[in-house]
């Protein structure tokens, strides 16, 4: 891939970021969804690629646009997938809280697994612990080698899991064991990618979340040098039937990193929409500007970089008149 589409794809993810903001702490989760994925549509007919999505908003009936199968971008430039999520915590944005995102990943077609929607068992790690742990080792297990590959004591473990009831079994042995625990209200790319960073904190992150999603956070961890493995989750034999018609003949296997994102380059964009654990969010300034804060990385380089961006609103929005009212 071109090293110019990385740039270009944080131009996307800025404006998906831009138009969502004006709902924060409005309490209407699908209008700042409908905001974020009109205004990444419109982005992507600029950007110099032959993309189709692979991850998307659902399928053509389900979604008015970036629907799987969907082709994106002027025309130009290599054929590409991509997998999107315009707005990775709606309900984050709904209620004000931290760790929204808008994302993309792209990558050399045929690269990007086609994960259905469903949940997937996973677990993420840093650089540090990328080849040390395995999905399938029961939790007491998996945080014993981390403490001793760490060189620290269990109890200084930190471990970032989504705030479900699923998870209570998994929580209830962590605590048991002295592990301090991060619980996470919503936003799984930003959980699983935050091991990577090591100002977050966080040791490694486990659980089930969607595994679109998964992907998502495979391509931000294969250019960090990170890892995540993954094992879908279906729960019923329809679900089953619909990951085999994918192209995923067995899916009960662990699904490693080349399974999620392959093994050419791959770049991951997001911007920040609420201020999370390594992005801040949009932050409006006089004379109808706004700050944006982004990061873009590419496997091939393993380049991360990181992005501050201040822009004039009324060149900006999608929804000029939307934006006025819900900022004015």
């Amino acid at each position: 891939m071109e090293r110019e589409l990385a740039l270009e794809v944080v131009r996307v993810t800025e404006l998906a970021a831009l138009e969502s903001a004006p709902w924060i702490g409005r309490g209407d989760k699908t209008s700042a969804d409908d905001a974020a994925t009109t205004a990444m549509r419109t982005m992507f007919d600029s950007v110099s690629m032959r993309g189709t999505v692979v991850i998307g908003e659902g399928e053509m009936d389900e979604a008015p646009m970036l629907y799987i199968g969907e082709p994106l971008g002027n025309g130009d430039g290599p054929e590409v997938d991509v997998a999107v999520d315009p707005l990775e915590g709606t309900n984050l944005v709904a209620r004000g809280l931290n760790n929204a995102l808008a994302v993309v990943a792209i990558a050399n077609k045929g690269q990007l697994l086609h994960a259905p929607d469903m949940y997937m068992q996973k677990l993420a790690v840093g650089p540090a612990l990328a080849g040390k742990l395995h999905l399938l080792d029961p939790v007491e297990v998996t945080l014993a080698k981390a403490a001793d590959v760490l060189g620290k004591p269990l109890s200084d473990l930190n471990v970032m899991i989504l705030d479900r009831e699923r998870h209570e079994p998994i929580i209830g042995t962590m605590r048991r064991l002295g592990a301090r625990i991060s619980l996470l209200s919503d936003g799984d790319v930003a959980g699983a990618i935050a091991p990577a960073f090591p100002e977050t904190g966080i040791d490694l992150y486990l659980g089930s979340g969607g595994a679109p999603e998964g992907v998502l956070a495979a391509a931000a961890l294969k250019a960090l040098g990170g890892e995540i493995q993954g094992r879908l989750l279906p729960e019923n034999p329809e679900q089953y039937e619909r990951a085999v018609a994918m192209g995923l003949a067995d899916p009960d296997r662990v699904l490693a990193m080349e399974d999620l994102v392959g093994t050419d380059d791959v770049i991951f964009a997001a911007t920040g929409v609420t201020h999370g654990e390594f992005l801040e969010g949009v932050r409006y300034l006089p004379n109808q500007r706004a700050e944006t804060h982004s990061i873009v990385m590419r496997a091939k380089t393993g380049t991360v970089r990181f992005i501050k961006t201040i822009h004039y609103l009324p060149n900006k929005s999608v929804r000029r008149e939307e934006s006025a009212s819900l900022t004015g």
